[in-house]
């Protein structure tokens, strides 16, 4: 199974309202496992003049480097949880980013549990934070509290991915063990990543107001009953990522399934290279 990186637009409202606000790039859309041909989670917006990289599954590092960019054209990093295959790039990202010559701030948006031990990581590689040439911010999630960059407001939802971890570990491994979904709002543009999940319930919050584009994970839920939910949503198109290994491998088979339950909602499945270009479209009301 292969494919080209694709540029898929989103239909946009009358003339009267800006077309274009922006791109997703996917670096990263695999799931947890190892893959032959797809990276670990990570996703590049860009909205208006901000460029947010939420989550830095490995090797982030070289797809940022593959798009062309530069050390200093990452504004914000959201993390949406310490799972590795969200976080394992990141020390190598920051790393590049110093040997690259990046001199401008990076704040590091983060659960607040993960801002100690990855710290205490980069001083054991030696990547000290007075050895960058740049700030380096450490900022907590918290949720429901909305967090400015630039022209964009990112509001993080706590989400149940963890929930099944904490009551089983939680006794032995004191942890917060927190997990986050985003809501990003630009102008009249609104997307969510879900990030990932633990129940249909955390897409509620998600849902609670119209979007362009909802950015959702396909490997910790029944995708029957996650397509039967987005059914009549008020999500204007959903881009599917994380999707567990069978589902990749029988593509043709999962999309023959999301057509069926998800009837006539516009819908992809994200490959890596991706790139979708952002606009408010026509939402569905309820």
């Amino acid at each position: 199974m292969t494919s080209s990186p694709a540029t898929t637009p989103i239909p946009t409202r009358a003339e009267a309202t800006p077309a274009h606000t922006g791109s997703l790039e996917c670096l990263g859309t695999g799931d947890g496992w190892s893959n032959p041909d797809r990276s670990h989670s990570a996703y590049l917006y860009e909205l208006g003049p901000t460029r947010l990289l939420v989550d830095c599954g490995e090797p982030v590092s070289r797809s940022l480097k593959a798009t062309g960019r530069e050390a200093n054209d990452v504004d914000h990093i959201f993390l949406s949880h310490l799972h590795f295959d969200h976080v394992g790039g990141l020390f190598m990202l920051l790393q590049g980013l110093w040997l690259e010559g990046r001199t401008r701030e990076l704040t590091l948006h983060l659960p607040a549990e993960g801002i100690a031990p990855i710290r205490q990581m980069l001083d054991a590689g030696y990547i000290f934070e007075e050895l960058l040439q740049f700030p380096l911010r450490w900022a907590p999630l918290t949720a429901g509290r909305p967090i400015p960059a630039g022209p964009v407001r990112v509001t993080p939802f706590a989400n149940s991915h963890l929930a099944n971890l904490r009551r089983d570990f939680q006794q032995h491994h004191p942890a917060r063990f927190e997990a986050f979904s985003f809501l990003f709002e630009c102008g009249d543009l609104r997307i969510a990543h879900s990030a990932d999940l633990g129940d249909l319930d955390d897409l509620d919050p998600l849902l609670a107001q119209p979007l362009d584009l909802l950015v959702c994970e396909l490997a910790h839920l029944d995708p029957e009953s996650l397509f039967r939910r987005l059914r009549h949503a008020p999500v204007q198109r959903v881009l599917f990522v994380h999707l567990t290994r069978p589902l990749w491998e029988d593509l043709e088979g999962t999309m023959r399934r999301a057509k069926q339950g998800l009837g006539e909602l516009p819908f992809d499945f994200a490959r890596d290279g991706q790139v979708l270009a952002l606009g408010p479209g026509h939402r569905r009301s309820h």
